[in-house]
């Protein structure tokens, strides 16, 4: 298993729009095959400060998830557009 942890920064007026495709992408992501978990969570104390949580049967599934339309569609072309900063950790459980 792999996880990844990611935590981007929005601009407070960006926050909402992100929180929208942040949730479509939690929910494409969810139906892939290799996909353990993936949670989306939005600072209570930040507007535009969110936190990924995504889980991984293995690498292979990892980048399967990289390679799929609603990744380049909602990351690669949306969030990582809107984002102020984006700061990613991947590793396997010790």
């Amino acid at each position: 298993m792999l996880m990844q942890s990611v935590h981007y920064m929005f601009s407070t007026e960006d926050g909402d729009k992100a929180e929208a495709i942040l949730r479509e992408l939690r929910e494409a992501s969810r139906a892939e095959p290799g996909v353990l978990a993936f949670e989306v969570a939005r600072s209570q104390d930040d507007p535009g400060a969110f936190a990924l949580y995504e889980a991984y049967k293995d690498k292979a599934a990892l980048e399967a998830h990289g390679k799929t339309e609603h990744f380049d569609r909602l990351v690669v072309n949306g969030i990582r557009k809107l984002a102020r900063q984006r700061n990613a950790v991947t590793g396997a459980p010790i």
